[in-house]
C-alpha cells in the first residue's frame, strides 16, 4: 500500500478512536500486505481489505461477527459497515493482545479448538457465502505456476492435482451449511480486552459456510510435516473434541475426515513458500523444504496414510 493512502486509513483509525479530538497515540502499522492493510490507533484498529474485495459479501461477515450470539466466539467489528478508501473497504475493529510467537509454549491450542467448535455448532445465516480456505489454495497455486519452471514444484503440482475438484475451488463443497473461518491458525487469536480479556477469533475475510475440516487443517498439516509436536496436535484435538465439534467423530481415527483438507493445506503452504523464495531470490529454508518434501511423499500415499507423509 503507498504511503499517502497508509496515511489516510491512520486518519481513519483516529477518527474511529477519537471523533475528531486529537492525542498523543502514535499510529502503528500491524500488516502490510496485497491481502490487507491493518493500522491500529490507540485501543482502535482499522482494516483496509484486499482489493475487490465484494461489498456485500463482507457485510455479510461482518454481521455474522456482530451477532450476539457469538460474542465469546469472534471480535465484533466497531462499525456494522465498511467504509470506502480509495476503492478499499475499511473495517473498524476493538484492539486485542495477539499470540506472542516469541513464546510457543504459551500457545493457546485448547482456547483455538474450543473457539472453533463454537463457531461451526453456530448456525449459519442465510445468503451466507461460501468459506474462501480452497479460493485461497487455489490462488497460491495461481501464485506458483506464475513463478515459472522450479525444480521444488513438480511435486507440489502433482499433490494439488490429486485433490478433488472441491479442494481446489473448482467446485462446490460438500457441506454448504455449517459455519467456518476459513483461515485458522494462532495469527487469527487475540486477547479482548487487551492482554486480560479471553482469546477471540479475528479476520472474516474468509469466513463462511463450509466443510468444518479446513478450520482444523493447518495445525493438522504442521503435524503431519513434522513441524507441529505431537502433543500439540493432541491437546487441540481434544479440545475440539470435547467442546463437541463436528468436523471429526467424537472417537477413533480423525484422518479420514481430515485427509482432503490437510493435503491441501500442505500444497497451499508449500506453493507460498517456493513463489516467496523465488521473490526474495533465496533458497528454500528448512521449514519450507520439508513441507514440499511432504507433498511429494503425499503423491504416493493412500488418502488414510496422510497422517504418516512426513515419514
Amino acid at each position: 500500500m503507498t504511503v499517502d493512502v497508509l496515511t489516510a486509513l491512520a486518519v481513519k483509525a483516529r477518527g474511529a478512536a477519537h471523533a475528531g479530538c486529537v492525542c498523543a497515540h502514535p499510529d502503528t502499522v500491524l500488516a502490510d500486505r496485497q491481502d490487507g492493510t491493518v493500522v491500529r490507533h490507540g485501543d482502535t484498529v482499522a482494516k483496509a481489505h484486499a482489493p475487490g474485495t465484494d461489498p456485500g459479501e463482507l457485510a455479510s461477515r461482518l454481521a455474522v461477527a456482530a451477532h450476539p450470539a457469538l460474542t465469546d466466539t469472534l471480535l465484533a467489528p466497531l462499525r456494522p459497515t465498511p467504509v470506502d478508501l480509495h476503492g478499499r473497504l475499511v473495517t473498524f475493529w476493538p484492539y486485542g493482545t495477539p499470540v506472542d510467537p516469541e513464546n510457543p509454549e504459551a500457545a493457546p491450542w485448547e482456547d483455538a479448538a474450543t473457539l472453533l467448535a463454537r463457531l461451526h455448532q453456530a448456525p449459519a445465516p442465510d445468503g451466507l457465502p461460501p468459506m474462501r480456505g480452497p479460493a485461497k489454495a487455489a490462488r497460491a497455486i495461481a501464485r506458483l505456476r506464475a513463478v515459472g519452471p522450479h525444480p521444488a514444484a513438480t511435486p507440489v503440482l502433482r499433490a494439488w492435482s490429486a485433490l478433488p475438484a472441491w479442494a481446489r475451488a473448482e467446485a462446490s463443497m460438500p457441506d454448504a451449511s455449517t459455519l467456518c473461518h476459513g483461515d485458522l491458525h494462532l495469527g487469527q487469536l487475540v486477547r479482548h480486552p487487551a492482554a486480560t480479556g479471553p482469546w477471540l477469533l479475528i479476520d472474516v475475510d474468509d469466513l463462511g459456510v463450509g466443510v468444518p475440516a479446513w478450520d482444523l487443517a493447518r495445525p493438522a498439516a504442521w503435524y503431519a510435516c513434522g513441524l507441529l509436536p505431537p502433543e500439540e496436535w493432541t491437546r487441540f484435538l481434544i479440545a475440539y473434541r470435547h467442546a463437541g465439534g463436528p468436523a471429526v467423530p467424537a472417537h477413533g481415527d480423525p484422518w479420514p475426515a481430515l485427509d482432503v483438507a490437510a493435503r491441501a493445506l500442505t500444497v497451499q503452504t508449500a506453493a507460498l513458500a517456493i513463489a516467496k523464495s523465488a521473490a526474495e531470490a533465496r533458497p528454500l529454508d528448512e521449514v519450507e523444504q520439508a513441507v514440499i518434501d511432504a507433498c511429494d511423499r503425499m503423491s504416493g500415499a493412500p488418502p488414510e496414510l496422510v497422517h504418516d507423509f512426513a515419514k
